[in-house]
């Protein structure tokens, strides 16, 4: 079956930096579109980015230029480099194959605060 497990949230001051880390297995990653999406507290689901099966990426306009979607598919492996961090990036962050995150994983915290 699918299984997606988040990896690599944590505690970062405002201008910090993280990288998160999506496994991927159950499926044939390499031709999957992939996205990463983000649940704040007391807010629902927010799309973040999305990469192709053949690497076009796609930002939330917040984001771009501050975070990077990459995909290794030897490894089945997702990530997003997030540098710059504000404290509204503050939330859950999810991987998955539906921009919607309707397939999401466990998620990753991450919190941004001096």
């Amino acid at each position: 079956q699918v299984q997606l497990v988040e990896s690599g949230g944590g505690l970062v001051q405002p201008g910090g930096s993280l990288r998160l880390s999506c496994a991927a297995s159950g499926f044939t990653f390499g031709v999957a579109a992939m996205s990463w999406v983000r649940q704040a507290p007391g807010e629902g689901l927010e799309w973040v980015s999305s990469i192709s099966g053949g690497g076009t990426t796609f930002y939330l306009d917040s984001v771009r230029g501050r975070f990077t979607i990459s995909r290794d598919n030897a490894k089945n492996t997702l990530y997003l480099q997030m540098n710059s961090l504000k404290p509204e990036d503050t939330a859950v962050y999810y991987c998955s194959r539906s921009p919607s995150g309707s397939d999401r994983g466990q998620g990753t915290q991450v919190n941004v605060s001096s």
